[in-house]
């Protein structure tokens, strides 16, 4: 949980939250993907040692048969030639593996394996979006299928059933709300999300829509766990965007905190 904390507050608060059995499995999903995604953004590794290691990680994580045998020295391994460069989140992914109930594990080592993959996809290809085609494909990679793997959470733990295109919505509504955001960074990192052509208001146009099917995911799901899990982010991502619209460039600590007040955080 501490790892986590320094990790993400927008979703630490959330999932500390869930009844228990479901708060150790999102919490296993999320320092997973989160471990991947500080590879793919770290500042220093080339894009074939990022896309080498995400493979590797990948390949790892396929073998795997059960909590009890995992193979921890194995990540040890791969991790500790990048010891120095790594943050803990990532050097310490083999134990985020670990954290969800068996029952449950495989499909989140089946969804970072996947998103491993995806993302060595990315690096080796140079983050090159030049459609809108493309810009789904990434969304989806990195994200929808988040959406996705939240659906089979949800089932798992207490049966709610979800749309899944919705599902896929709310994951790539809030990434394009984070492509929008990160801008600057992002290209000071040779990364370029937007289409050929596109402006910003072409992303933004792009973020509504799919914050639209996020909204319906939204108000599909009964209440409880799952419900309470999305209702922070979600309204994060619209208000960011809002924000981003009237020339700010990111929320204010009392607009997060009134968020969070309206949301029943605070």
């Amino acid at each position: 949980m501490r790892v986590l904390e320094e990790t993400s507050r927008t979703f630490h608060i959330p999932i500390v939250r869930l009844p228990d059995r479901l708060r150790e499995a999102v919490a296993s999903a999320y320092l997973c993907l989160r471990a991947i995604d500080e590879v793919e953004d770290h500042p220093r590794l080339d894009n074939s040692a990022k896309s080498g290691l995400l493979r590797r990680i990948s390949l790892l994580l396929q073998v795997q048969r059960s909590v009890g045998t995992f193979d921890h020295e194995g990540f040890s391994t791969e991790v500790a030639g990048y010891h120095d460069d790594l943050p803990e989140v990532t050097r310490r992914v083999g134990e985020w593996a670990c954290l969800a109930p068996d029952s449950i594990a495989p499909r989140i080592w089946d969804a970072t394996a996947a998103m491993a993959d995806r993302m060595a996809h990315w690096a080796a290809d140079g983050w090159r979006v030049i459609t809108e085609a493309d810009l789904d494909r990434y969304t989806f990679g990195v994200a929808g299928a988040v959406g996705l793997m939240l659906s089979d959470l949800w089932a798992w733990h207490d049966g709610t059933q979800t749309d899944r295109m919705h599902a896929i919505g709310f994951g790539r509504g809030l990434q394009a709300v984070n492509i929008l955001r990160n801008r600057a960074e992002d290209l000071a990192h040779g990364k370029d999300f937007f289409p050929r052509h596109w402006r910003e208001a072409d992303v933004q146009v792009y973020a509504r829509r799919n914050l639209s099917l996020a909204d319906d995911y939204a108000r599909s799901l009964p209440s409880g766990p799952a419900l309470n899990f999305c209702k922070l982010p979600l309204t994060l991502a619209h208000r960011t965007l809002d924000a981003l619209e009237r020339g700010q460039a990111k929320l204010s600590r009392d607009e997060v905190f009134q968020i969070m007040r309206e949301v029943g955080y605070l």
